[in-house]
């Protein structure tokens, strides 16, 4: 427990841990194994109020703040990351857009049906010529007068394909003066005619999401589905990506606690030479430093959430918080592996799909490299 989270904090972390591993765990290792998206998990995520958890209760939220979400997301990491990433996904980057930026109509248009468990939203950033440069974005927004007319193709979008996603938000280019881009999102309902979707399989990581590819052939949309104002839109996904990274964050935490617990409890049970191995001191430090590791990050992460709760500027420790996070993620999770040996390479292990699922939080949501410019900048270095 951090001295940064109070006593109703920790008994929601159990009300999440509960759920957890009463509902994901037992379907974890199956769901990955077939690459299945799980309606039915992911309306219940949203029956037990994990969708809007820091939105107001009139649009179907719990009201709580942003240490509560975060511990929402690493409570579900740590017993599986591919439903932690449909349910970070869908309230970073789905939710928390239309809630921040959306005009009052919009908020209400979307914000409780996306809270209920009963629809899901996407985000269209990612391009084959956008990632990290996220101004190499080239869909297009074109105001046609009455409408818009969005033309594009985006890629490893989360939650874009499934049968519950309803729409997605779209950053697309919609002007440009004197050879320089300006951005719009723009929000898109699945129903539009010439939008495509496509479901991408295959992934080394969280194989139980919905990852897809999403194609826009001249939609046509109503000129108020803009979002928030027009040309201001890489704005509003950068301050998006801010509040992302924690969520990110809070998956690789999650992740490194259940590897910890899992490479704890074998070392206590594995016998050899006539010892637990956990009595060996080259094992015991192993489980020192994972712990070491652990408190650093929770302590780095939960400083970001009380800086963003507070109003106060978090971007550089949300950097931070991911950064050192999905490291130690990498790190626990390689050392489990050791502790399991052999064991820890077999699909029977769920030690061997934590080894998979970390691997994309260095790239996700900024990577590494990224994330140090990022951190550098926030410190005067240009």
């Amino acid at each position: 427990m951090s001295i940064l989270s109070t006593e109703k904090h920790e008994q929601f972390r159990l009300k999440v841990r509960d759920f957890a591993e009463k509902e994901i765990a037992p379907l974890a290792a199956e769901l990955d194994e077939h690459e299945t998206f799980s309606v039915e998990l992911s309306k219940k995520m949203g029956q037990a109020g994990l969708y809007g958890i820091d939105l107001p209760t009139e649009f179907g939220g719990q009201g709580l703040d942003t240490l509560s979400y975060i511990i929402a997301v690493e409570e579900l990491a740590r017993v599986d990351s591919s439903q932690a990433a449909t349910m970070a996904a869908h309230n970073s980057l789905g939710l928390a857009p239309i809630y921040n930026f959306g005009t009052d109509a919009q908020r209400q248009k979307y914000v409780p049906q996306l809270t209920s468990g009963d629809a899901l939203w996407a985000f269209g950033l990612t391009e084959v010529t956008a990632g990290s440069d996220a101004q190499g974005v080239q869909s297009i927004a074109q105001d046609n007068g009455d409408h818009w007319l969005v033309n594009g193709n985006k890629r490893y979008i989360t939650n874009g394909s499934n049968e519950l996603m309803i729409g997605t938000t779209v950053l697309a280019v919609s002007n440009e003066e004197n050879g320089k881009k300006r951005f719009s999102t723009i929000l898109v309902d699945r129903e539009s005619e010439g939008f495509e979707t496509k479901r991408m399989y295959g992934k080394m990581m969280w194989r139980a999401s919905d990852t897809a590819e999403l194609t826009f052939k001249d939609i046509k949309v109503a000129k108020d589905q803009l979002l928030g104002k027009k040309d201001k839109g890489l704005g509003q996904m950068l301050k998006t990506l801010d509040s992302g990274r924690l969520s990110i964050a809070a998956m690789g935490l999650g992740l490194a606690q259940g590897a910890f617990e899992m490479a704890m409890d074998y070392a206590k049970k594995r016998e050899q030479f006539g010892k637990k191995i956990s009595q060996y001191q080259v094992t015991s430090f192993k489980l020192a430093d994972m712990a070491l590791k652990l408190e650093l990050a929770r302590n780095t992460l939960y400083n970001a959430c009380a800086l963003k709760d507070a109003g106060k500027p978090f971007g550089k420790e949300a950097a931070m918080a991911k950064l050192y996070c999905s490291d130690i993620a990498k790190e626990i999770s390689d050392e489990a592996v050791q502790i399991f040996s052999g064991q820890g390479l077999l699909k029977s292990s769920a030690i061997e799909r934590f080894y998979r699922d970390q691997r994309i939080l260095q790239i996700g949501e900024g990577t590494s490299e990224i994330l140090r410019i990022v951190i550098s900048k926030h410190l005067g270095i240009e």
